[in-house]
């Protein structure tokens, strides 16, 4: 995934932004083309995707398919088709590391208690 410069797109009556753009080939004809499938998705206020605003697929025609040697090659590709602008890569954030300390149990010792007195004790 790929972070972009902010899209408005009107969905369902709302303005949303989208941020992020996923995608993936979904097609390839070696030495021929390729069919892209991608998704357009907003960043909520922690930084995590949630739920898409667009989507739909990119066709790469045999042109640009020969030219394609490297990753960075179809982003650009996709991007350039959807009339993007990649800012970089999506890293999704990370829960927090919570360090393990050994910490020994409080034991706390009571008093024994006495035996009831019988009888026969007295």
């Amino acid at each position: 995934m790929k972070t972009i410069q902010d899209v408005q797109i009107w969905d369902n009556g709302q303005v949303k932004v989208a941020k992020v753009l996923n995608a993936f080939a979904v097609n390839v004809s070696l030495n021929q083309n390729a069919t892209f499938y991608y998704e357009l998705l907003p960043l909520d206020d922690k930084s995590n995707t949630s739920g898409r605003i667009a989507y739909g697929n990119v066709f790469m025609p045999t042109e640009q398919y020969l030219q394609w040697d490297q990753d960075e090659f179809a982003w650009d590709f996709v991007a350039s088709a959807l009339n993007l602008v990649i800012t970089g890569d999506y890293v999704a954030p990370q829960p927090p590391v919570i360090e393990e300390s050994i910490i020994e149990p409080i034991v706390e010792e009571l008093p024994m208690e006495e035996e009831p007195k019988s009888e026969e004790n007295i």
